[in-house]
């Protein structure tokens, strides 16, 4: 009897849709291309494996399957779409959940491996970072942390728009709550994510303003190995803070590990940038985050605004 359930369980995932190939992996879970059966148009099928509890699934995966569905009503042009979420096989203690996603074939990280040669029009990279950004302020609005924006995770339409996608690891938050995983692939991780603090929305503007950079430059900003080599990596671009921008707690840390750190100008590092765009990025890249620019207030940043 609990075969047959389990069967029937696959059943139907696979009644309504074909998996193809695999697209992508990770800790989170494998991505399938994938096929509507009914309206023969591509998807994308993300496999989550979830551990079962007692009482069944657990709450903050119901949450997050609450977020996604949540996030899907409003329709952002540029936030990836979720069109359907079914459960898979049970076995044993695991169960499979797909969350079905709007298909398209390209990521920002592919997509600027055509660029090496010739490079991004300016124009092109301020369409890219307006649409980055006005996702991004989307899901701040909602109260949504993504904590984990990489060019791997930015989609770019046939259009040429860029959608945000993969929120496994975003999170709901509000004015009491600390989030202290650690979260975010290194290069765009914030430096209070490195150092163990607590952290909200800025972490986003922080992995933004890395992306930005990458986009005149073509390759990651900051390329550390590990946290304290990645937080390295950043002060020999930006310079090590000032102690007032310190947390008290990690003020020993400072002097033991990054007192004598040789500085190259952030200038020198993205040199085709325009005087609006280093303002620009500046502000995102502040180490004190409460110091850091917003989306919302970005988009309303000359850089957009003087084309």
């Amino acid at each position: 009897m609990k075969r047959k359930q389990e069967e029937m369980d696959e059943i139907g995932i696979h009644h309504k849709y074909e998996e193809m190939n695999v697209i992508g992996s990770g800790a989170y879970g494998t991505v399938y291309k994938g096929r509507n059966k009914s309206t023969n148009t591509f998807v994308a099928l993300k496999r989550v494996r979830i551990t079962l509890k007692e009482e069944g699934i657990p709450s903050n995966t119901m949450r997050e399957i609450a977020l996604l569905k949540h996030l899907s009503n409003y329709g952002h042009p540029n936030v990836i779409q979720i069109l359907d979420i079914c459960h898979g096989r049970r076995i044993d203690r695991e169960l499979n959940m797909y969350i079905v996603f709007e298909h398209m074939e390209e990521d920002l990280a592919s997509y600027l491996e055509k660029f090496k040669e010739t490079g991004l029009d300016k124009n092109r990279k301020r369409e890219i970072s307006r649409d980055i950004l006005n996702g991004v302020d989307f899901l701040h609005s909602q109260r949504i942390v993504h904590r984990d924006l990489k060019p791997q995770n930015l989609l770019v339409t046939k259009t040429g728009t860029i959608k945000l996608a993969d929120f496994g690891l975003a999170k709901t938050y509000d004015c009491d709550m600390i989030l202290t995983a650690v979260v975010v692939t290194l290069w765009y991780r914030a430096p209070e994510v490195l150092l163990g603090l607590k952290y909200a929305t800025p972490v986003d503007i922080w992995s933004v303003g890395c992306i930005i950079a990458e986009l005149y430059i073509l390759k990651p900003l900051f390329c550390g190995s590990a946290e304290v080599q990645q937080l390295k990596e950043i002060f020999k671009v930006l310079g090590t803070p000032e102690r007032d921008d310190w947390p008290e707690e990690k003020v020993s840390f400072q002097f033991s590990s990054f007192g004598n750190n040789k500085t190259i100008n952030l200038r020198e590092v993205v040199s085709s940038l325009c005087e609006e765009g280093f303002d620009l990025i500046t502000k995102m890249l502040a180490f004190n985050p409460l110091k850091r620019i917003t989306a919302s207030d970005a988009l309303h940043h000359p850089y957009f605004l003087n084309q």
